[in-house]
């Protein structure tokens, strides 16, 4: 559907100043994810000064949006050819929008929210009802304040059916949300202590929760997960669990290796479902979807049949070291022109320029026709420069005339198999590839050629929870600081590529390295933000000025020598760093000597002074803050006698990843993110949230059954004496889990359980303890620090710190890169 831009006015009771005709079929928060200019609608949100859509509106203009929601106050005076409908609140403007849109169609729609399970129940559910209805879903997890209201957006008269999502972090959200989906039919997942912290207790969250649920004609639940004082909406229900008074009353499960089986009573009927998953978790989500397909009347054998075709859904985007330097960006989560839009805004980050390849499939259930589908397809393609698409599947070859504009070289393929016996026509090298394939494709198989081939232990890097972490520091700071991003050391193990792109596309202000071959590393790889260098060599200095990298200048010895070789290249005003010893001892000027660097700045006039820092020895720990106060003490009197000497402002920063959260009068002009950006919160404390970051992972290779008196491992230095199962794992100390973790130090996370290690750790594997974890097996999946063991924990067996830990993880450790 598509509005008149005043008819939008309207709806938003907007003061609108409208220049030139407009129809709206696009909404925008996000300037990088333009679809057509021309019908787009950008919502400038947020109120900060500085960190808010209204700094994004010049961008916008150039690239041909001219309709635009902003706040009262903003100028609109340098765009003449643009229509802007001012309000009072932007985000409200949004979603009052979004509500009128909602209330044009009258199929059913179902609300889902809970604490986990929400995105997996709703892509259940759309596997198991697409054959029934055309349905309309909300993309990947955009169930936030901004998130609901664009996926609302979509809903057309070509639907059938609605499937939203909505989540809430504070008291009060929830009804707006309730207003935009206002869901016909509710469901509510497991509930539990995820995203607690914006409420007082479990109850007041649930019970926010539930005002999604005011206006619907059935609400799905599980009764066993809610606690008691809980008040219901007076609304038919639909339950399942042990209760007796369930709707659906479950009455055993019996596990196996790779599927459950339940047996329940439902209309006091009984029966027996088999499920293909044995966690717990994916039980719970397909027993709620269970309950809404008994819901809709699908018949029970039809409902097994369907369940036991249910595929785990994976939600992240995997970025994978390819063969011939290539990386492959593997998105088999959905295959729809959102999450297509989505993928292609994410390989146009990564490849940060770099030469790109999509490899797509057929669209299947779009509910478009053809022809407008492709067209869509064509647009998104071109707007994101492809160089190369290879398009698979017959609807794809049926219109190969509107795909052949998609890219500089478009191929086409009946099917995967065709692609397979002829993929070696092309010459894939260096160049960044996204893989976009719905199910029945069996796009793994193009990933398994695809990919680089190493041996099974990886490091999965999470790049949407660093930039979650991101946010979380740049949420305390005021809006005009900046953050400089520590890099170094391979991205403290994460790869410091992969991590900067994130870093560059967020919005980062400088990044920080610990060598010069580092800083050239991310040029090359298209970063263009400020890189700070922190170990300048002399050797290095003409490739410190052809990669345009800002060096640390620590002492005299090294401002005397960068001093003569910027006067032998005729360089001025070359831009620099100051560092000042406070208190750590390793590295920096004497507080003393702030008059004598300065004079000497003035006078040779080489280098420009971008800013001046140090380095706070013991930031997180409160029995030092004597001490932290008098660094910053000496800081400040070191940065005040430089700036009045040199007569112009540079940028201030001390505070550490700690010292943002416990010191803000040290934050200044800038702070520097460093093990707080990877996940590790070192002071325990409420005062920032973060998200794990990085997992290490390997798998079982083999099982062995021990007697009394069989030892294990080198020198014998385990000996057991009772029946034993233990399990070889493939990682050792030259992968980087450390050898201080042998004879039951250390533990790894199988199945749900801790194993401990036993014997000492080898080079390439490690041998540990699953006598107590039943159905293990071999190639099952090995956590060794992530979510269910923390990295800070491993350090504290090893009587180390977590940097350590994540700088240890071997090169050849294959890192995987997932996005959210």
């Amino acid at each position: 559907m598509s509005y008149p831009v005043e008819q939008i006015a309207n709806i938003i009771n907007a003061s609108a100043t409208l220049r030139v005709p407009a129809t709206i079929r696009y909404l925008l928060t996000d300037t990088r994810q333009i679809i057509e200019a021309e019908t787009s609608l950008f919502f400038a949100l947020g109120n900060h000064p500085v960190r808010n859509g209204h700094q994004f509106i010049a961008t916008a203009y150039k690239s041909g949006i001219k309709n635009f929601v902003v706040t009262n106050t903003f100028n609109t005076a340098n765009y003449p050819k643009a229509n802007f409908l001012k309000v009072k609140n932007t985000l409200l403007a949004l979603q009052q929008l979004a509500a009128f849109h909602r209330s044009q169609f009258n199929y059913p729609v179902i609300g889902i929210t809970g604490s986990n399970g929400k995105t997996i129940v709703k892509e259940w559910l759309y596997q198991l009802l697409q054959k029934d209805w055309n349905i309309i879903r909300s993309p990947r997890s955009y169930n936030s304040q901004i998130g609901v209201p664009l996926s609302i957006w979509h809903m057309g008269s070509q639907h059938q059916l609605g499937i939203f999502e909505a989540g809430i972090s504070l008291p009060g959200e929830m009804q707006h949300l309730q207003t935009i989906i206002v869901p016909t039919i509710g469901i509510l997942t497991s509930v539990g202590d995820a995203h607690n912290e914006g409420f007082s207790s479990l109850q007041e969250k649930i019970q926010e929760k539930l005002l999604l649920f005011q206006q619907v004609a059935c609400l799905i639940y599980c009764v066993d997960d809610l606690p008691k004082g809980i008040t219901l909406p007076e609304v038919p229900q639909f339950s399942w669990g042990n209760d007796e008074h369930a709707t659906l009353q479950i009455q055993q499960f019996t596990y196996h290796t790779k599927k459950t089986e339940i047996r329940f009573v439902y209309n006091r009927n009984e029966g027996t479902l088999v499920v293909p998953f044995s966690d717990k978790a994916s039980v719970h989500n397909v027993l709620t979807c269970l309950c809404s397909l008994l819901y809709l009347k699908l018949a029970i054998p039809v409902i097994q049949e369907r369940i036991l075709q249910l595929h785990p859904i994976d939600m992240r985007m995997q970025l994978k070291k390819g063969i011939q330097d290539c990386t492959i960006i593997n998105d088999s989560y959905s295959n729809d022109i959102d999450s297509l839009a989505i993928a292609l805004d994410y390989l146009q980050q990564q490849a940060a320029g770099s030469k790109t390849t999509v490899i797509l499939s057929d669209f299947l259930e779009s509910g478009l026709p053809a022809e407008n589908l492709y067209h869509k397809v064509v647009h998104l393609l071109r707007q994101k420069n492809i160089n190369r698409c290879i398009a698979i599947g017959a609807n794809s070859m049926s219109n190969k005339a509107i795909l052949k504009q998609a890219a500089e070289e478009t191929y086409f393929f009946i099917d995967t198999a065709q692609f397979l016996n002829e993929w070696f026509r092309f010459s894939f090298q260096s160049e960044f590839i996204l893989l976009k394939g719905a199910r029945k494709y069996a796009f793994e198989q193009i990933a398994a050629l695809l990919e680089q081939q190493v041996h099974e232990t990886i490091l999965e890097v999470n790049l949407s929870a660093l930039a979650h972490n991101l946010r979380a520091y740049q949420q305390l700071l005021n809006p005009t600081t900046k953050t400089m991003a520590m890099v170094k050391a391979f991205g403290y193990g994460s790869g410091s590529v992969e991590v900067a792109k994130v870093l560059q596309f967020y919005g980062t202000d400088y990044l920080a390295v610990a060598y010069i071959d580092e800083g050239v590393t991310l040029r090359k790889a298209g970063i263009a933000l400020p890189i700070m260098v922190m170990n300048v060599e002399e050797n290095g200095f003409n490739a410190l000025i052809e990669h345009s990298l800002e060096p640390e200048i620590f002492s005299f010895q090294l401002y005397h020598r960068f001093h003569r070789f910027l006067l032998e290249q005729g360089i001025e005003k070359f831009p620099v760093h100051i560092k000042v010893d406070t208190g750590m001892h390793r590295l920096g000027f004497e507080v003393s000597e702030a008059v004598q660097l300065a004079q000497q700045l003035v006078s040779n006039n080489t280098m420009w002074v971008k800013s001046v820092f140090s380095h706070l020895a013991s930031a997180e720990n409160p029995a030092q803050d004597f001490f932290t106060q008098a660094q910053h003490l000496q800081f400040l009197n070191f940065s005040d006698t430089l700036q009045n000497i040199l007569n112009y402002k540079f940028i201030r920063h001390i505070a550490n990843s700690a010292a943002i959260v416990r010191h803000s009068a040290m934050h200044h002009e800038m702070v520097r993110l460093g093990i707080g950006l990877y996940g590790v919160n070192s002071l325990n404390e409420q005062g920032v949230t973060l998200q794990t970051v990085a997992a290490l992972k390997t798998t079982i290779a083999q099982i062995k059954h021990l007697e009394p008196g069989d030892s294990v491992g080198y020198n014998r230095t385990a000996i057991v004496d009772a029946s034993t199962v233990i399990a070889t794992i493939r990682i050792g100390y030259a992968d980087g889990f450390s050898k201080r973790l042998s004879n039951g130090i250390g533990f790894v996370y199988i199945n749900g359980h801790r194993a401990p290690v036993i014997g000492s750790v080898c080079m390439d594997m490690t041998m540990v303890n699953i006598t107590h974890i039943p159905n293990v097996q071999e190639g099952d999946s090995v956590e060794i620090f992530g979510l269910h063991i923390g990295v800070e924990e491993v350090a504290k067996w090893c009587a180390t710190i977590p940097y350590e830990i994540l700088t240890s993880i071997s090169q050849r450790v294959k890192r995987v890169y997932l996005n959210e």
